[in-house]
């Protein structure tokens, strides 16, 4: 119940998104079956911080990873920060509580040539997934988009008169982004293919599968893993490893880094400039060339 209240909470007032909103779900309710398998108790409001100590032990022990265990935990506190603002309880048991120390792994971009070997070979089908996939990834990396963003991009969403493109971002955070005419391209051949193979719509979202149905995350990830592993030698294959390249690849061509975050749809300008760790090479190019003493 005090969880409902919660959820209701962030998605009304605080107006988050549903993907935000079923992660916190799945936090809160993987802590409350902790308690009940553990210690058999049900009383996720009067936690002592010893249990949730417990819980996280546990997590460090089945391997999660402490960015993994970081973000369970902020939920948490989150939820019991609602708690004492409606006065359910008088002090959060998190509120001493310090994220685990977390080694900073710096993300490697797919190159220009790795990205240009992939789109420019002929390495999809011309069916209509082979299509769908390589459309996928040209979004990714003409947009920056996440993954639950691109999935979620609906036909209206797409005004061609403007060459713009809407995103509903984190938080339900509206964001315009140019589209490029070869952008703009793709995303009519690719509309033309769903016509010519008689994709019947169930839905007003973009992207589909041959069913007529909205794409599931684990589809557009295995999409980019699956292709990228044909021209690349990266351990990580990810989609957000695209939406890195897109922002690394500006910023290395001189784009302001605070477009970029607007691009992106970050809040604050210091997410951004992780992107900005990757462009050293970039940096020193400019330093040798430009530098009195260089030469």
């Amino acid at each position: 119940m005090l969880i409902g209240k919660f959820l209701d909470y962030l998605r009304i007032e605080k107006n988050y998104s549903k993907h935000t909103i079923t992660a916190y779900n799945k936090d809160l309710n993987e802590f409350k079956d902790f308690l009940l398998n553990d210690f058999k108790s049900s009383n996720i409001k009067n936690v002592e911080y010893k249990l949730i100590r417990s819980w996280i032990v546990i997590l460090v022990n089945n391997n999660i990873s402490y960015r993994s265990i970081d973000r369970k935990i902020s939920s948490l506190k989150s939820f019991y920060k609602f708690l004492v603002k409606t006065q359910t309880i008088k002090v959060s048991p998190l509120i001493s509580h310090s994220p685990l120390k977390q080694s900073k792994k710096i993300q490697v971009p797919f190159s220009k040539e790795e990205i240009e070997e992939l789109l420019d070979g002929d390495l999809f089908n011309n069916d209509y997934r082979g299509i769908l996939q390589k459309t996928i990834i040209q979004f990714f990396y003409f947009t920056g988009v996440r993954r639950f963003e691109l999935i979620s991009i609906k036909n209206s969403n797409i005004d061609f008169d403007s060459s713009s493109l809407k995103i509903m971002g984190k938080r339900n955070k509206e964001r315009i982004i140019p589209m490029l005419p070869s952008l703009i391209e793709v995303t009519r051949e690719y509309m033309n293919s769903k016509i010519k193979n008689s994709i019947k719509s169930n839905n007003d979202f973009l992207f589909q599968n041959s069913k007529g149905n909205q794409l599931s995350e684990k589809f557009v990830y295995r999409t980019v893993n699956q292709y990228f592993k044909l021209v690349s030698p990266k351990v990580k294959k990810a989609p957000h490893v695209l939406r890195h390249s897109f922002a690394t690849h500006l910023i290395n061509e001189g784009a302001d880094i605070n477009s970029v975050k607007e691009l992106l749809g970050h809040s604050s300008l210091s997410a951004t400039q992780v992107y900005s760790h990757t462009s050293m090479e970039r940096i020193k190019e400019v330093f040798n060339n430009s530098h009195p003493r260089a030469k």
